[in-house]
């Protein structure tokens, strides 16, 4: 996610009103990944062993680099898990840093 310098640095600091952005961003896209089903019409539920959200500052290009892996025992891939976790982990970032500009 591609903030720019302003919300870049405010995102750093730790400076916006609504929280930490990469904890609670972490925290949906976990929760994104356990509700697919439920987001994606005619995917199915599935049994999910693991999810990890990562959220690491990029200084070179002012931005949020986000990478989201999920695992099941199943005979079933979770890639849509995975996705879905990444994308609502992009959403929360770009959520909570809106205020701060409009060039996100």
């Amino acid at each position: 996610v591609i903030l720019g310098k302003k919300a870049f640095h405010q995102v750093e600091g730790n400076e916006l009103k609504k929280g930490d952005v990469l904890a609670v961003a972490r925290l949906a896209g976990i929760q994104g990944a356990k509700h697919t089903s439920t987001l994606i019409p005619l995917c199915h539920n599935i049994v999910i062993s693991g999810v990890a959200v990562d959220l690491s500052l990029d200084a070179t290009s002012y931005a949020v680099d986000i990478t989201a892996t999920a695992k099941c025992t199943g005979a079933t891939g979770v890639e849509m898990e995975a996705l879905t976790a990444a994308g609502v982990a992009a959403l929360t970032v770009y959520d909570m840093c809106k205020a701060v500009s409009k060039d996100i």
